[in-house]
């Protein structure tokens, strides 16, 4: 079973590191990079130079070269791309915490999953909730309500990788 890790709206180029060093390490096939989330440095970047270089360079602080060995994509349209990805017979799996969703350790897979992982503040947009398959949750148990996305990401790859 294999898993694809898309990351939304995420603003932090150091939280986009972290999960491309994550996905690397625990065997995603690919992280899309979506919406404005900030990407590494690509053949035909359509970015200003000095832009490309800042992001580029804060992604590189926390991925430790995973960017260099592990598939990515920037993708604009997440809608499309969801399309494309159910198409191919991908379950596509929001990382949110909604009354729909299942705890993460009870979520039992049975074909290719497309995670889904939001923005640092609002998470995952509405209009995208509707549109994916299921929303699976990490539970809380102390004061905060939720975890960075980075270390969310990494615990449900994680997750994802044992139970394959």
């Amino acid at each position: 079973m294999k898993t694809v890790l898309i990351v939304h709206n995420v603003r932090s180029a150091h939280n986009v590191g972290s999960m491309l060093r994550s996905a690397e390490g625990l065997g995603a096939a690919q992280v899309y990079l979506t919406g404005y989330t900030p990407y590494p440095a690509m053949e035909g970047d359509s970015r200003l130079p000095h832009i490309t270089r800042k992001m580029d360079g804060q992604i590189q602080k926390t991925a430790l070269g995973a960017e260099k060995s592990l598939k990515w994509t920037h993708v604009d349209d997440i809608f499309t791309l969801l399309g494309e990805l159910k198409r191919g017979g991908y379950e596509t799996v929001a990382l949110e915490q909604t009354p729909e969703a299942t705890n993460l350790q009870e979520f039992k897979p049975t074909q290719d999953i497309a995670l889904i992982v939001g923005s640092e503040v609002g998470g995952i947009d509405s209009k995208i909730l509707k549109m994916v398959d299921k929303h699976i949750e990490i539970p809380m148990s102390g004061a905060k309500e939720s975890l960075n996305v980075s270390i969310a990401a990494a615990i449900a790859l994680h997750h994802l990788r044992v139970i394959a």
